[in-house]
């Protein structure tokens, strides 16, 4: 594997977060994903933004302390977090049962709907019977994962190691669906020229055993970070932290209820 530093954020952070507060000298390392808009993505120059990237930056400002954001692919992010390379995961990464038997999480700090998406007018039955010979793509180790071979057994699973390649697939009519988070798929498929001749189908998903309670930050098993980093998530709820990083990449809360 290969990891990262991408950007040291005290800086940023600070400034745009908590004005002129000292932060602590020792860093905090984020394992981040970077392929998932709006989520988190790559700008032309290298640097890292999206609602990850900037909720990342949020909790080591609320915490006082430098952040370092080390880029990493997503089926390698826990095994990199118990490993120590980094103390940290802000990726999108749902809180389910069988992730908590690797590692600790905070409270959620997002919870949006997973959703199936095909071409415009497809009729396919995502049920057990229905969907077998679907080809179906998403990302290796995602709670998706969990969902389609616990509900589609019989399709014809492709596990692809970043999100643009599932949709690169599924424009080019080598899947017949995609399955993602909602949010997620609009801003990076449904609202690009490739995504055009594409929308959801059906309805939300609802399987919390696979899909998980919402979206936490990611630490090593039993780490007390995970409850700093629950305090922060609080308090930048509060204190309009976290509605300024809302309202930069959505028109609604994604909180969740």
């Amino acid at each position: 594997m290969n990891f990262k530093i991408i950007v040291s954020a005290t800086l940023i952070g600070a400034t745009m977060l908590v004005g002129s507060q000292a932060i602590a000298a020792e860093p905090l390392r984020i394992g981040v994903e970077g392929a998932y808009p709006p989520f988190s993505k790559k700008e032309a120059d290298g640097t890292l933004s999206g609602f990850d990237i900037d909720i990342a930056l949020a909790i080591c400002a609320e915490l006082k302390r430098e952040c370092e954001l080390v880029e990493q692919e997503w089926d390698g992010m826990i095994p990199a977090l118990i490993s120590r390379k980094y103390d940290a995961i802000v990726a999108s990464m749902s809180i389910t049962e069988d992730r908590k038997k690797k590692v600790s999480f905070s409270k959620k700090y997002y919870q949006t709907p997973t959703r199936f998406i095909a071409k415009k007018g497809a009729d396919y039955d995502f049920s057990k019977e229905g969907s077998k010979g679907l080809r179906i793509g998403l990302l290796r180790g995602t709670t998706y994962q969990c969902y389609v071979e616990k509900h589609t057994p019989d399709a014809v699973i492709s596990l692809y190691s970043n999100q643009e390649d599932v949709y690169t697939d599924l424009a080019a009519g080598r899947l017949d669906a995609q399955i993602s988070n909602s949010i997620q798929a609009v801003d990076g498929f449904l609202s690009t020229d490739a995504g055009k001749d594409f929308d959801f189908i059906g309805g939300d998903l609802d399987d919390a055993a696979c899909l998980g309670e919402g979206v936490g930050v990611a630490v090593r098993k039993d780490d007390p970070l995970a409850d700093e980093i629950s305090t922060a998530i609080s308090a930048m709820r509060t204190n309009g932290t976290y509605k300024a990083a809302n309202d930069k990449y959505f028109p609604f809360d994604v909180y969740g209820n």
